[in-house]
């Protein structure tokens, strides 16, 4: 008899009481299923990009330390979720079990693989053992079980396209059908930090929105990242540049957009202190749309009134309605951008 659980997940919150999963600091990771719950057996955690980040530079590149840091936070926390940066990141596995009120049976069933589409900061995880770790790659292939919950959302693995392929785009789908919504055709759009994942994924979207009259400018840091984009196609400006130096990125935006600005700014980049970038280089009543869990909402809110621009800041929601389904087909109807990928995570 399977004990009765919250749609929310909230009967795994051990403390503080009264809060939901992501943000409490510790969650009950036992591995007995309540009757709302999705039992996985774990294969590949994808931690997210500013975690990662924050993770390899604590532990100077060395694997066995960060490996040591994952199994320490999960430990502490019964989830992974980066004390620094508070995100966490997705998972690929097999379903193992279902509880009886878990929705979606009909979807769903057990030996089934699977890419939870919610945040490894409020999923449940045990993990038995680290089986590999590259400090190059965010992908991290474990032996390990989660639970989801009944509000959680899921894919299932596409027969078309390999599991850790699918597991990179799924990581970041949120962003490209974000853009998807907010870039009309003729716009000019900028994407910092275009030439990692999200932005390859964002760049192509973008680029397919705005049309031939449009602009799509990408400011990269990585001279490697901003030839790969110059390569693929995916802008038309391609700026080589830190982006927390702020005025120098706004003057060269600036200088592309004859002094107007751009409709819409995207920033993906993974380390901090690029708000205001992003906020100057954005005209009057456009909009910004922060995807990167680096990101001070406080700065950026702040910062805007600062300087006086009304332009809408938009919040990373990682999940958007069809957004796997829209990122999945970008590796479908992009050779290139699937090769690349295949290259990076397969």
């Amino acid at each position: 008899m399977h004990k009765h659980g919250c749609r929310f997940g909230t009967h795994r919150v051990l403390s503080p009481a009264g809060t939901l999963p992501q943000p409490a600091l510790k969650l009950d990771n036992d591995m007995e299923i309540y009757d709302n719950e999705m039992l996985i057996d774990v294969h590949t955690l994808n931690i997210d990009s500013a975690s990662y980040t924050q993770i390899r530079k604590a532990c100077g590149d060395d694997a066995e330390k960060m490996k040591e840091m994952i199994l320490s936070i999960v430990s502490e926390r019964g989830k992974m979720q980066n004390p620094v940066t508070g995100s966490g990141g997705m998972l690929i596995g097999t379903v193992r079990e279902m509880g009886p009120k878990f929705p979606h049976n009909n979807k769903v069933r057990p030996g089934d693989k699977i890419a939870t589409l919610v945040s490894l900061s409020l999923t449940p995880l045990k993990i038995e053992k680290i089986v590999n770790l590259v400090p190059d790659s965010d992908q991290v292939d474990v032996v390990a079980q989660a639970i989801l919950f009944e509000s959680g959302l899921y894919a299932v693995l596409p027969d078309d396209i390999p599991e850790k392929l699918s597991l990179a785009a799924l990581d970041v789908a949120g962003a490209p059908a974000q853009v998807d919504r907010l870039v009309t055709e003729g716009d000019i759009v900028c994407i910092i930090g275009g030439g990692g994942k999200s932005g390859v994924l964002c760049s192509y979207q973008a680029m397919k929105n705005v049309g031939p009259y449009g602009k799509v400018i990408v400011v990269e840091y990585s001279e490697e990242n901003a030839a790969r984009i110059r390569k693929l196609g995916l802008a038309t400006h391609v700026i080589v540049a830190d982006a927390t130096n702020v005025m120098d990125v706004y003057r060269q935006v600036m200088t592309i957009t004859g002094g107007r600005g751009c409709d819409v700014t995207i920033n993906n980049v993974n380390v901090p202190s690029t708000e205001m970038t992003s906020i100057l280089i954005t005209k009057g009543q456009g909009c910004v749309y922060f995807f990167s869990m680096a990101t001070s909402f406080t700065k950026a809110a702040l910062g805007a009134e600062g300087v006086g621009k009304d332009i809408n800041l938009i919040v990373g929601n990682g999940y958007a309605k069809g957004h796997a389904d829209l990122t999945l087909n970008i590796l479908r109807e992009s050779k290139a951008i699937r090769e690349l990928f295949e290259q990076i995570y397969v």
